[in-house]
């Protein structure tokens, strides 16, 4: 098949820099292996969702030069696929129905969720999905730029794979969306490194194939603070492509010549893809944003 990797943006707001540093790094991963580079929109939470923020991502995504390949797919019309994993799930006791409220867990001491509905009788009313796992068991993976990880399960606990709203949770989704388009290396934010876990547990659980990870700087203000949830955190400007560019090479480790800075677009990017080199990131977690970030 060869190398398929992807970007999936959520149209919740403007695509930021810390969202251009993982376009970016996925992309020139995927394009240096000359693999194929696939843009998936995360819109199954309807309630946040910005009207025409889908449509403004892709036209900054193309106005810097980030061409995607294939069509573009939207979570929101993949609800069978979801739900035939659910059913899956559910077929091996897998899954269990959690009524715990949002401050009942914050008021719980144990890390992680305590498993307090693990074992209780259904009951009626609206309920969340948990994914079962099994607590005494530790998950590890080499992350190609974070290198060896390893989490202990029982301190993370049981997963919601579907909120007690009846949406499917990003831990289902990005799993069954990953299989069924054949994507063989996830590249993303280190701030979702700590959901792999779950999500090789999952794949294994539906009998799917487990992509490569590779975990690229999380984009953070001086005091560590994420740039996303920041005041600075402004949109990507596409009248600016070429700086923006070389800001997100910048705290991708790969940081340009000067003369660089007047040429368009695909003249950075072409830059960017003879100088790619994984070896950069090695066990990078954060990257600063500098004092006047795009």
């Amino acid at each position: 098949m060869g190398y398929v990797g992807r970007f999936a943006p959520s149209p919740t707001g403007p695509l930021h820099l810390g969202s251009l540093v993982a376009a970016l790094g996925s992309y020139l991963d995927a394009r240096r292996e000359r693999g194929r580079w696939l843009l998936r929109i995360e819109d199954l939470d309807a309630a946040r969702v910005r009207p025409g923020c889908a449509d403004d991502m892709q036209r900054t995504l193309e106005n810097l030069g980030l061409n995607w390949d294939g069509p573009i797919e939207y979570q929101s019309r993949r609800r069978a696929l979801y739900e035939e994993a659910l059913e899956a799930l559910d077929g091996r006791a897998l899954l269990y129905a959690c009524h715990c409220s949002r401050r009942e867990l914050a008021d719980s001491e144990e890390p992680g969720y305590p498993g307090t509905c693990r074992d209780r009788p259904a009951a009626p009313g609206p309920a969340a999905l948990r994914f079962r796992i099994d607590e005494t068991e530790s998950v590890h993976f080499v992350d190609r730029f974070q290198g060896p990880s390893s989490f202990a399960m029982g301190a993370l606990g049981d997963v919601i794979i579907r909120r007690r709203d009846g949406v499917i949770a990003y831990q289902l989704a990005v799993v069954v969306d990953d299989a069924q388009q054949g994507v063989t290396d996830v590249v993303r934010g280190a701030d979702l490194l700590p959901s792999t876990p779950w999500q090789l547990l999952l794949q294994r659980a539906l009998g799917v194939a487990t992509p490569r990870y590779g975990h690229l700087p999380l984009v953070v203000e001086p005091d560590g603070a994420k740039l996303a949830k920041s005041r600075r955190s402004t949109p990507v400007d596409p009248q600016r492509a070429t700086e923006q560019l070389i800001e997100a090479l910048k705290l991708l480790r790969h940081a340009p010549p000067s003369d660089l800075l007047g040429e368009r677009p695909e003249v950075v990017l072409a830059w960017a893809l003879n100088h790619w080199n994984p070896a950069n990131l090695e066990r990078v977690q954060k990257a600063t944003a500098p004092a006047s970030s795009p």
